[in-house]
């Protein structure tokens, strides 16, 4: 996946889902939708009557930095555009599936306060690129941008330097200056250009929009079912592997301490059963079942929240390494015992409900 912040290194011409797109979930997927299979539709454009020997050497040339027009082969520039022919619409020069999607989110710009991701950027760009996207434009959020009027964001930014073929956004989509323009307004500007925009309904799950902030509600209160239900897969969290106090391994259940981007959202504290990818020991590739603590660890008198995950039936060195654990099922909240031998008996049926609850697939 091409991914840049620079409107100028930006891959043209686009097919383009517009939006802030954190967490990447089920309702964000149905705006990406619709231009996923509109990338390789303009190369077959080719007009009727071309013999079958320009027509193969056309879709060879697609391939290899030509594009077709009027039954001509026309070379594509190293900026990716194309030199256009007279009368010629350029309509055969594949596009490129876009998110188009602002970086800091603009919330976060207006309001001075950091806003924590459901998805950092290495995620988003792991469900975005599953999913068949080609490229990510992260636009930087500032005062330049967000003084645009809604019709000069779209002549300026999506028609003129993204060479926008199809737009897609959701039907409670805002942009430009004090957010003045909306999802109909945008459609409209874009059809002077003849340009087809696409307006997404919202998406809902038990009679209420699936959103960021419902799944950062789901997470609070640990309702992982909910979450998963919301975002259409478990909620993960991505760290590296650094030391900690190792107090875990003088109780006899060492644990790997996980650091996380600093912009990473948090879940409740607390006890959870997880699944643990990424280890590069591990050499089917499959996860493995582990318990993980969310806290302060109150029993020796913590003062910054760690996240430790032990792994069950398995041993080894993980320092330095890059785990991502997805969270299965909430076992407990956190809480302070009376000595470490109370910690460890609750430490080992905490493994026994993880192992229990993994073995049968219980989520709730």
């Amino acid at each position: 996946m091409w991914i840049t912040s620079s409107l100028s290194t930006a891959r043209t011409p686009s097919v383009i889902a517009l939006g802030n797109f954190d967490g990447v979930h089920l309702g964000h997927r149905e705006v990406i939708q619709p231009i996923l299979n509109l990338g390789d539709r303009s190369i077959a454009e080719i007009p009727a009557g071309i013999s079958s020997s320009v027509l193969n050497s056309t879709f060879l040339a697609a391939v290899q930095g030509y594009s077709a027009c009027n039954g001509q082969l026309i070379e594509t520039t190293s900026d990716n555009s194309s030199q256009t022919a007279p009368g010629c619409q350029d309509r055969s020069v594949r596009s490129y599936v876009t998110v188009l999607t602002f970086f800091p989110h603009p919330q976060e710009f207006f309001s001075g306060q950091s806003r924590p991701l459901l998805t950092t950027l290495d995620e988003k760009v792991l469900q975005l690129k599953s999913m068949g996207v080609e490229q990510l434009v992260l636009l930087p959020f500032n005062r330049k941008l967000a003084e645009l009027s809604p019709q000069a964001f779209v002549e300026t930014v999506l028609i003129q330097k993204l060479q926008a073929r199809h737009i897609s956004v959701g039907v409670d989509f805002r942009f430009g200056h004090r957010r003045a323009g909306s999802s109909e307004d945008l459609r409209a500007f874009a059809t002077a250009y003849e340009i087809p925009v696409t307006i997404v309904p919202l998406k809902f799950y038990d009679d209420e929009r699936i959103s960021s902030s419902r799944i950062r509600q789901a997470l609070q209160t640990a309702n992982l079912l909910q979450a998963e239900q919301l975002l259409g897969r478990p909620y993960s969290l991505t760290g590296r592997v650094i030391k900690g106090q190792q107090l875990g391994r003088t109780l006899g259940f060492p644990t790997a301490n996980l650091k996380l981007p600093p912009e990473k959202f948090v879940p409740r504290n607390g006890v959870y059963s997880v699944k643990v990818y990424g280890l590069t020991t591990n050499s089917n590739a499959s996860p493995l079942p582990g318990v993980m603590n969310i806290g302060y660890r109150p029993t020796v008198d913590g003062q910054t929240q760690t996240i430790e995950v032990h792994l069950l039936n398995w041993s080894g060195d993980l320092y330095g390494q890059t785990l991502t654990v997805s969270l299965e099922a909430f076992l407990r909240p956190e809480q302070k015992f009376d000595s470490l031998d109370s910690l460890k008996v609750q430490i080992q049926r905490d493994c026994e409900a993880a192992t229990t609850r993994l073995m049968v697939g219980d989520r709730s």
